[in-house]
């Protein structure tokens, strides 16, 4: 699966390859004696660092990542982060980071951008959507992530109704049919981009109406 990508685009001889191979095994952290290992001798964290590895096979500038750790135990999300940090210093790489996890994405990225049914909602850098969370469906993102100890209710933390379909959205704010803060106006009225500062932006009638 590794050697793959090289022969799809005609890239290098079978004996580069096979050279190649075993470099980008060495990158993501697996020996070489998992050349000759079948599918299910790999554990999940090793399976990720092999779809890594096979991402890098052609050195691209950019990584699209879905979900890349949701299906991984804590302790295996922090390694497979570490190993994205690690190859991001190392490559000059940009990752388009996917996740529902916003803590996870806090941890790896620059920018973060909020998305309900293919719109984004929300738009800033790590600390203010992390400590200034603006759009009700990034408050209760992240309200619902567990946290330990904690003294202080974070408000509303699950979505009531069904998601609509993304090929027939609602009409006005795609969000106003689970919003708890929904108003007259959000089920026509599309909301237009709010700039609350140079970096952070929201799409929500609520600000609007705030000021």
């Amino acid at each position: 699966i590794l050697e793959e990508p090289f022969i799809i685009h005609g890239v290098a001889s079978r004996r580069q390859r096979v050279e190649e191979v075993k470099g980008l095994l060495k990158v993501v952290g697996l020996d070489l004696p998992s050349l000759d290992k079948y599918p299910h001798q790999f554990s999940g964290g090793q399976r990720q660092r092999i779809a890594v590895a096979r991402a890098l096979a052609l050195k691209p500038q950019l990584i699209v990542a879905d979900e890349p750790v949701s299906a991984l135990d804590v302790s295996v999300q922090a390694q497979i982060i570490s190993l994205f940090e690690e190859l991001q210093a190392q490559y000059n790489l940009t990752y388009l980071f996917i996740s529902h996890g916003i803590p996870v994405v806090e941890y790896i990225s620059h920018t973060i951008g909020v998305m309900y049914l293919g719109k984004l909602v929300e738009v800033g850098n790590c600390s203010e959507i992390a400590e200034n969370p603006l759009h009700p469906y990034t408050q209760i993102l992240l309200a619902s992530v567990p946290v330990l100890n904690r003294t202080e209710p974070r408000g509303t933390t699950y979505l009531e109704g069904e998601v609509p379909s993304p090929i027939n959205p609602p009409s006005g704010c795609r969000f106003h049919s689970r919003c708890p803060f929904v108003m007259e106006r959000c089920k026509s009225e599309v909301p237009k981009e709010i700039h609350v500062t140079r970096t952070h932006w929201v799409s929500c009638h609520l600000i609007d109406e705030k000021g």
